[in-house]
């Protein structure tokens, strides 16, 4: 489906994005279209406290459920909990085809696919069958949402130093700390937390962490705070404290002690996301820009004849060319099983720190326009600038790299 590439999608995944683009016109562009007031306006967005307003969370509720019907939602979550059973491949595919056809500007079309912590993941297929038939229902519908609780106030890059605590009790635990910085945590109706159920084992790095699926409105969990970031009125972040919260056997994810590893996959998955929606977002940007170079006069010419402005824009798309390749790469190799930590880390760095300057450079060709709402490209940068540090830092990836090569794994 892209010229520019050699390798072409599979025809289930061409067929993916075909229907993709129907649902975005018939249930994205309309929403935007009927609430364009309500949806770029934050004053009336948002509630003091930053949450979405209840008119808006509606919308977005809406888009959920009617791309859960449509088979959308849940289209990379294993079929044995009922998702749609396709690969990292399809998942990169559909969120850089969303990214780059709606850019931040038709944002409601951030809801059509599950992302991975806010709602079905392939982590909830490590569930108990009582949290299965409790839970699933209501988040594979696209009803009710999550949020993934790892990050800790001293406890980020390095997730193995996490402090919160579940004490066994009965046949159950009794969980307490905090944490930060914890995305959808202000509207969600379930929370998967790490905590450590064996000190010794933590301290060691052998273990000793354990994942759970917890209700967030359990007696004694409670959203401390939301977390307003880049001046703006709105927010999906919070922290939150948990207070001798009981948990009970079925609220178990995986094997006890070993939930490290379910924090490990779930933050794979938000790698490659995020590389996605770089190279989305990017192409996104680079339309923008070379739409409007080929009509903007100054000095009696047209801005797409000066080098000055049309050269670091090609500089951008061979960039967005080369993430958009790896990405493609690492998604194949994931998909056959390989670890990839490395390719993954590469690509996710690379793809992050490239969207960045792609975006920075178009807002500078637009110059003070680049700067105003009704651009979008401001929104552009924020979403951009967040995924330098969201599901591992670009300085963390470099540490990867490193490792692994230190360790004799030279395969470029």
């Amino acid at each position: 489906m892209n010229n520019a590439h050699a390798f072409e999608y599979p025809d289930d995944i061409q067929a993916l994005l075909t229907a993709l683009g129907g649902f975005i016109r018939s249930e994205i562009l309309p929403r935007h279209e009927r609430h364009a007031d309500l949806l770029s306006d934050s004053r009336r967005k948002y509630l003091p406290d930053g949450r979405f307003s209840p008119e808006v969370w509606e919308l977005i509720a809406e888009v959920r459920k009617a791309s859960a019907a449509a088979g959308f939602y849940g289209m990379s979550v294993p079929e044995e909990i009922g998702g749609g059973g396709m690969g990292l491949l399809a998942y990169f595919a559909a969120w850089e085809y969303i990214s780059h056809t709606c850019g931040p500007r038709e944002w409601l079309s951030y809801y059509i696919i599950s992302h991975w912590a806010k709602g079905p993941s392939p982590l909830l297929a490590r569930a108990t069958e009582q949290a299965r038939a409790e839970v699933l229902p209501g988040i594979m519908s696209g009803d009710q949402t999550m949020c993934f609780a790892l990050s800790e106030p001293e406890a980020g890059s390095d997730a193995a130093m996490i402090r919160t605590r579940a004490t066994p009790d009965g046949d159950g635990w009794r969980l307490t700390g905090n944490k930060i910085w914890i995305s959808n945590s202000v509207h969600a109706e379930y929370a998967t937390i790490f905590a450590v159920t064996d000190p010794e084992l933590a301290a060691a790095r052998k273990g000793g962490i354990s994942a759970f699926l917890v209700p967030t409105d359990s007696p004694g969990f409670r959203l401390e705070s939301t977390i307003k970031m880049w001046g703006q009125a709105g927010t999906v972040e919070g922290l939150l404290a948990f207070d001798d919260v009981r948990i009970e056997p079925w609220q178990l994810l995986g094997e006890l002690h070993r939930g490290f590893a379910l924090a490990m996959l779930g933050v794979g998955l938000g790698r490659m996301y995020n590389s996605a929606r770089a190279v989305g977002y990017s192409r996104w940007a680079l339309r923008e820009a070379f739409d409007y170079v080929k009509v903007r006069e100054t000095f009696g010419k047209k801005l797409s004849a000066y080098q000055g402005v049309t050269f670091p824009l090609a500089e951008c798309a061979m960039q967005v060319h080369a993430a958009h390749l790896m990405s493609i790469n690492v998604a194949q190799l994931l998909d056959r099983g390989l670890p990839a930590t490395k390719e993954l880390a590469m690509t996710k760095c690379f793809a992050a720190e490239m969207a960045k300057s792609t975006v920075d450079r178009v807002m500078q060709v637009f110059g003070a326009m680049g700067f105003t709402n009704e651009m979008f490209l401001t929104d552009a940068y924020i979403a951009m600038r967040k995924i330098s540090v969201a599901d591992g830092s670009s300085e963390i990836m470099r540490r990867q790299i490193a490792k692994h090569m230190l360790n004799g794994d030279m395969a470029l």
